[in-house]
């Protein structure tokens, strides 16, 4: 007999969540698209924001389900902090940067410089640095910019890039990879 409780996950995977926040755990997940090797049957994400001084450090999906509730999380420390809009984050975005967190083998936090973008802010931001995509990914919840002090930004964009699942930039000069869920590619040094 199989126990559910609310939002329908089973007792098990729900006991299987918490156990998976004392112990950092990486199972196999044999049958998944290759950029979710590494995901396992829990995925985790743990960012902070020196903008804010939010973190978050929590289980998003259980066993082949996405937590509503850990999503809704996610979208709101992703926003844009200038404006404070909140976006949907495009889950596949959100699931390669778990999957190379965890092929980076850290348990360090990313730090989000930015998530979602509001068109003023990326209109902002254009203004000043050429660098800035005027129909940039984040203005759709599709892009996310990281850093790990602990790792170098090479080593962050391999693992990124490993995923073979979306664009990633090297941005070495400002100590930062771009990771989106749009058309496989790479730039930057």
């Amino acid at each position: 007999m199989t126990d559910t409780v609310s939002g329908g996950f089973t007792r098990r995977a729900l006991l299987g969540a918490f156990a998976a926040t004392a112990v950092t755990a990486a199972p196999t997940f044999a049958n998944a698209a290759g950029f979710l090797r590494g995901g396992g049957d829990i995925r985790r994400i743990k960012m902070y924001s020196g903008r804010t001084g939010e973190r978050i450090d929590m289980i998003y999906w259980i066993e082949g389900d996405y937590i509503a509730d850990a999503i809704k999380e996610v979208h709101h420390f992703m926003r844009d902090w200038r404006t404070d809009d909140v976006k949907y984050i495009d889950l596949r975005t959100i699931d390669i940067m778990a999957a190379a967190h965890n092929m980076l083998d850290v348990s360090e936090p990313y730090m989000l410089l930015s998530g979602y973008r509001s068109p003023q802010t990326n209109a902002m931001l254009r203004s000043r640095s050429s660098g800035v995509a005027k129909n940039s990914l984040h203005l759709k919840g599709q892009a996310a910019d990281l850093r790990l002090n602990s790792r170098s930004v090479s080593q962050m964009a391999r693992a990124a890039a490993a995923c073979q699942a979306g664009g990633v930039g090297r941005y070495s000069g400002s100590n930062f990879v771009h990771m989106d869920c749009g058309p496989v590619r790479v730039w930057g040094g």
